[in-house]
């Protein structure tokens, strides 16, 4: 395959603490030949310094000095890694309840989740907020690794008494579908390569999967979304720059001007300065107008027949990243794409407060029209961040939910 047409997955990890989630991305990185030879070495350094017979493939991501002292991950690694089929972008996230954010983080423009299982410990309580994560962020697609499975006899019993248990759990937080895989990260079973220890098992080895798993729909398919990051004067010509975070633009579509709702026709497109006759997702471009409309950044240029709705009332489910607890009466800052708000929270569904690392609901009214889609509709539009106006600092992460 020629390396012009490797597309590039980004996923993420996660799973409760001790599951074997840094052994399972490290022995990714080693048998896939991803580790570069000096750093090899000093993880069989380190790993003789402590008396270990094998290199500990988790220092290939557990890279700071105080997590690998206290043995744990605690905050997002992202790796970047290849292959002749594929090229990836994996954060690896802490295990702990108290590091959901950093879930949240790392999956947040994830198009797949990892969600590594004990074998010996089954589903427990974090496995379940995981999944409640991944189905929050609308991850396209799950795998679920029982990892361990060397230290349960490599028993089919075992796994297939996992995947049911995770299946009726899942249905319920509303993930559709997962794909589980039983691996050994320790010794490598269903990594990298298909293991000889589980015949019964017909499914892919994970990287099997993870080059094959269909990269997620093209946006360009959706409908047209033009957030304006900043007006560019030419003499008497405006300029509208930004990035065209989904669908397609060409010269001469009727566009739609939001919050004003002002109407106009494109009469020209540039592409890192030079003219074009259309734009595709995710390209950065810069928009000129028929008519000369007043349009800011923040404002939103949209066309076609799926129109987003313009709304002073968010609805939304959230996960809070901030130590400080949000509160019903608060008033926030709300940013969407490149336009800033000022809100108050009018409610966090029956709760008075939410805290670091809770999952929740809000709602809030800003003090000017937001033009949202749905999350499920678009991961781009229909995210925001909850902003303290004090200090600048991210409170809250916010899917909208406009049904």
């Amino acid at each position: 395959m020629s390396t012009t047409t490797i597309d590039t997955l980004r996923f993420a990890t996660a799973g409760s603490v001790d599951d074997g989630k840094s052994t399972l991305v490290g022995r990714l990185l080693h048998d896939s030949k991803s580790v570069l030879t000096d750093q090899l070495e000093a993880v069989q350094r380190v790993s003789a310094d402590r008396g270990q017979d094998a290199p500990d493939l988790a220092l290939l991501t557990d890279g700071l000095r105080a997590e690998r002292e206290q043995g744990i991950t605690i905050d997002v690694a992202y790796r970047y890694f290849a292959t002749p089929r594929r090229r990836f972008i994996l954060a690896d996230t802490p295990g702990h309840v108290q590091y959901t954010r950093n879930m949240v983080t790392g999956a947040s423009t994830a198009e797949l989740a990892i969600v590594l299982i004990d074998a010996r410990n089954g589903v427990v309580e974090q496995t379940l907020r995981h999944a409640a994560v991944a189905a929050l962020l609308r991850v396209p697609h799950v795998v679920l690794a029982v990892n361990k499975m060397d230290l349960v006899g490599y028993e089919q019993a075992v796994f297939e008494r996992i995947v049911e248990e995770f299946a009726g759990h899942a249905a319920e937080l509303g993930l559709p579908s997962f794909t589980p895989v039983p691996v050994s990260a320790l010794v490598g079973d269903n990594v990298v390569d298909r293991s000889a220890h589980m015949d019964w098992y017909e499914g892919p080895a994970l990287l099997e999967f993870l080059e094959n798993v269909p990269v997620g729909a093209d946006p360009s398919d959706a409908p047209a979304r033009f957030p304006v990051q900043y007006v560019i004067r030419d003499g008497e010509v405006r300029w509208y720059a930004g990035q065209l975070v989904s669908g397609s633009l060409r010269v001469g579509d009727r566009v739609t001007v939001h919050p004003s709702g002002e109407t106009s026709e494109i009469t020209g497109i540039s592409v890192l300065g030079t003219e074009a006759e259309a734009a595709y997702a995710p390209q950065s471009v810069s928009l000129r107008l028929a008519d000369q409309r007043d349009v800011s950044r923040g404002d939103m240029i949209t066309a076609g027949v799926d129109a987003p709705l313009l709304t002073q009332d968010v609805r939304a489910a959230v996960c809070h990243l901030a130590d400080r607890p949000l509160r019903v009466g608060d008033r926030v800052l709300l940013r969407h794409t490149t336009r800033t708000v000022k809100a108050i929270v009018k409610d966090l569904g029956g709760a008075t407060a939410l805290l670091a690392n809770d999952l929740g609901r809000i709602t809030l009214r800003t003090a000017e029209p937001l033009t949202l889609d749905d999350y499920a509709v678009s991961r781009r539009t229909g995210a925001f961040l909850v902003i303290d106006p004090a200090d600048g600092a991210t409170l809250t992460a916010g899917m909208a939910d406009l049904a």
